[in-house]
């Protein structure tokens, strides 16, 4: 199978501006837009024109670069203070997904040692142009790898979004049915709506399709029947956050799939790279769960549905207990249960 891909990138950086594809107007139009200051990226990420766990944490390294040119002091100890006031700010933009908050203290720490505001400048940008490159590189691992471990499955269930648009490179989840693909392997595709934003629907769907790759939209409420059918193979998601038990942080409704994939008997895989896991989060209760705007759920064809005074519950994420995770896909290969001791051995080799 041939892999298509001719739309522009989902990030990229210019060498003074960082360029996004505005995936809040996807499918209908396909939009390059332009972030030159840290209010800008901030807007972006908040408002999921940029999005998935890799490409904040890559716009959020390049975001920080942005912070320095637009720094109003030569003086260092100011012109690091102004720096850390933007890494917090970038950082915080979104809570659950550690590779936002990961990749801007990375681009501080390696910054904060240079000696003039132009080697400051410099050390950030070479820093954010390793977290973009590593992504890319992890992808195409993942890809490999998941297209080992799923060589005997052709039909594949995955939810939200965690492909080309999510990350630098090829993609997690999805990098996992490209690697597919570019391996010979006959691979379709069931993606669930993934309400309330539809990003499995919007962005999953229309990716895969630009791929040539087969896909089928569901609703997200029939994922279990569709499982409990025996057409689907296996489930493949991504990741926002993974705590060192193996507790896994994704795009709400992912848990739900992954008791279905229990109960049909089908293997349920998370595909996602080393710095997605968080050293400092031992399971899956101390993941903040971000709480997005009621009216994601309220809108619904310009009618609001419930009405307004009607209270609404609007999590982003939820998390799977490691339990019903069979592998997590990184780009050293899959890991299994105990995942203790799976994901210590995993963070001992990607730090050396």
């Amino acid at each position: 199978m041939t892999i298509l891909i001719d739309n522009p990138p989902t990030i990229a950086w210019t060498g003074e501006t960082i360029e996004i594809i505005d995936q809040t107007l996807l499918p209908a139009e396909l939009k390059v837009i332009t972030l030159n200051t840290v209010d800008g990226v901030i807007d972006a990420i908040k408002r999921l024109a940029i999005r998935g766990a890799p490409a904040i944490g890559a716009c959020g390294a390049y975001g920080m670069v942005i912070a320095i040119d637009h720094t109003s002091t030569d003086e260092l100890d100011k012109l690091v203070s102004e720096m850390k006031e933007a890494a917090e700010k970038i950082g915080n933009t979104r809570p659950t997904a550690v590779n936002l908050s990961y990749a801007v203290k990375r681009v501080f720490d390696a910054a904060v040692s240079g000696k003039s505001k132009e080697e400051i400048r410099e050390l950030a940008l070479i820093e954010a142009n390793k977290i973009f490159a590593e992504d890319r590189d992890a992808c195409d691992a993942i890809g490999r790898y998941g297209a080992e471990e799923l060589a005997t499955y052709k039909t594949l269930m995955t939810h939200c979004n965690a492909g080309r648009l999510a990350t630098t490179g090829i993609g997690t989840a999805l990098g996992v049915i490209y690697g597919k693909a570019l391996a010979g392997q006959a691979v379709e595709v069931f993606a669930a709506e993934t309400r309330p934003l539809l990003q499995g629907a919007r962005l999953t769907a229309w990716e895969l399709s630009k791929a040539g790759i087969p896909v089928t939209v569901i609703p997200d409420s029939s994922a279990c029947s569709l499982m409990a059918s025996g057409i689907v193979d296996a489930v493949v998601v991504g990741a926002d956050r993974i705590a060192t038990n193996g507790d896994a942080a994704n795009k709400i409704g992912t848990f739900a799939h992954a008791v279905s994939a229990r109960n049909a008997g089908i293997p349920f895989y998370v595909a996602a790279p080393t710095t997605t896991f968080d050293p400092d989060t031992s399971n899956g209760q101390d993941i903040k769960i971000e709480q997005r705007d009621p009216n994601e759920v309220r809108g619904i064809e310009k009618v609001n549905v419930p009405n307004e005074g009607v209270e609404v519950w609007n999590p982003a994420f939820d998390v799977t207990p490691a339990e019903f995770i069979t592998g997590i896909i990184t780009e050293y290969g899959v890991i299994r249960s105990d995942y203790c001791e799976s994901i210590e051995d995993l963070l001992s080799k990607a730090s050396l």
